[in-house]
């Protein structure tokens, strides 16, 4: 199969209101749990690292961690040009991107109860090539700046060169639910109630430490 490659140019404005359902997107277990409007779904792409890509090589699924950040109404991954999942992106392979935020551990009094605390969105669709190098350099600037505030301004950006060996993919949010679970755990019932058994939430927090300098940074 002879694929075309994809491509977009220019970052597009952030949108507004709910997706629309789709049938991947259609929230089956713990619907109550889900929802499809952008807000929430662009927070939580605005609070996490790392994604996870999903998609098909060689007649085998895959799942690759990596950064990413959102601008506008697309997520960008980057890479070297011969990065197998961004290639196959580039290709318009489908692709799902995962991402997941823990927020707390939840302890039951029974076994079955246990749970997680947590905020994820899911999304589908295909991507497609950042080619013009300006468009690729904002996009690197905004992932830097959301690793850290400020950083594309204190470091020295990318030359043509190093632009030409970056792969950049933006992909759509277009096919998307968000789904979390918050507060305590179920409430326990008859016998269970009665369990001399400690119950409730253990928060989990990802927080920044102390910055450590590189060994040849002066002081």
């Amino acid at each position: 199969m002879v694929h075309t490659r994809r491509t977009v140019s220019g970052m597009s404005l952030p949108a507004r209101g709910s997706l629309p359902v789709t049938p991947r997107t259609t929230l089956r277990r713990r619907a109550g749990r889900g929802s499809h409007d952008r807000a929430e779904i662009d927070a939580i792409l605005d609070e996490a690292l790392v994604c996870h890509v999903a998609f098909v090589a060689d007649g085998a699924p895959v799942v690759i961690p990596t950064a990413f950040v959102r601008v506008g109404d697309h997520l960008y991954l980057h890479g070297a040009v011969a990065n197998r999942m961004l290639g196959a992106l580039a290709a318009g392979a489908e692709a799902s991107i995962a991402v997941t935020l823990l927020d707390g551990l939840v302890l039951a009094r029974t076994a079955f109860h246990h749970s997680m605390n947590y905020r994820s969105v899911v999304l589908f669709g295909r991507g497609a090539v950042i080619e013009a190098p300006a468009d690729k350099a904002r996009v690197l600037d905004a992932l830097l700046d959301r690793l850290a505030p400020g950083r594309s301004r204190a470091s020295r950006p990318a030359d043509a060169a190093e632009l030409a060996a970056t792969l950049v993919i933006a992909f759509p949010i277009a096919e998307a639910s968000a789904k979390a679970r918050r507060g305590p755990p179920l409430p326990d019932e008859g016998a269970d109630a009665a369990l001399p058994y400690w119950a409730g939430v253990i928060p989990l927090v990802t927080t920044r430490g102390a910055p450590i300098p590189a060994p040849d940074v002066t002081p």
